[in-house]
């Protein structure tokens, strides 16, 4: 059985006209701008099969992912909460409702943790931190 010119041209054509635009530059407009960072590794390997088909599109692909910044993961944020804030959270012994303490950030930073992920390493803070709270530690 053989396969019509045409609909072998048309992905052809399809998969030159992807490769062309760049993987970092489609999927992720947003970190167009940026001029150094980590290196995206699922957008350097949708790069690299372009290499592998097909050589020209694949260096511009990665040209124009460079060039424009998408191939680099954005930038960290970072985010403070006011120590008085997190007092509700804390119990007299110095335990942490995670809960109320999900709650909180929720609240301040407007986008929620995963506190109750088994996961979640948490850390026991210090007599000097447990006093700045202004909480009696329990021995």
């Amino acid at each position: 059985m053989r396969i019509p010119s045409r609909v072998l041209g048309g992905v052809l054509v399809a998969t030159l006209l992807t490769q062309l635009t760049a993987c970092g530059t489609l999927f992720y407009p947003d970190r167009r701008g940026q001029i150094e960072g980590k290196i995206d590794p699922a957008i350097a390997v949708l790069d690299a099969v372009g290499l592998l088909f097909y050589v020209i599109p694949g260096l511009i692909a990665f040209g124009i992912d460079f060039a424009s910044g998408a191939i680099y993961y954005p930038p960290g944020t970072t985010a403070h909460v006011d120590p008085a804030k997190l007092k509700p959270a804390i119990g007299a012994d110095g335990t942490v409702d995670n809960a109320k303490l999900q709650a909180i950030l929720e609240t301040e930073l407007g986008q929620r943790l995963p506190l109750d992920d088994p996961r979640l390493i948490q850390h026991r803070g210090s007599v000097e931190q447990l006093t700045a709270f202004g909480l009696v530690p329990a021995a």
